[in-house]
């Protein structure tokens, strides 16, 4: 995107680009929570996977956008980052607990 100058289409791959590691993540969670059992601890973590759906969601809308106005979609990108950065609270209560 860098050499590009941050133009439309560089912005919007990198937005599928995005949207497809949150698919894979997403098809992986689901894939191990039946291993784990009901009452898991990955589980009680995972719950309604508010950040996951999050995440596609912006990236979807993201990518779109990017052709229309690309400094909003690399926003929302550096939005679902932050969103990730920050520590789920139901995992760290479930370790100590």
């Amino acid at each position: 995107m860098g050499e590009n100058e941050f133009a439309a289409l560089p912005v919007a791959l990198y937005g599928v680009v995005l949207l497809l590691a949150a698919i894979a993540y997403t098809i992986l969670t689901r894939a191990l929570l039946p291993l784990q059992g009901q009452g898991s601890l990955l589980a009680d973590a995972v719950g309604s996977d508010r950040k996951g759906k999050a995440s596609l969601a912006l990236y979807a809308g993201a990518i779109p956008i990017a052709f229309f106005i690309p400094a909003i979609s690399l926003l929302m990108y550096v939005t679902v980052a932050v969103i990730w950065f920050i520590p789920d609270q139901r995992i760290e209560k479930r370790m100590k607990g």
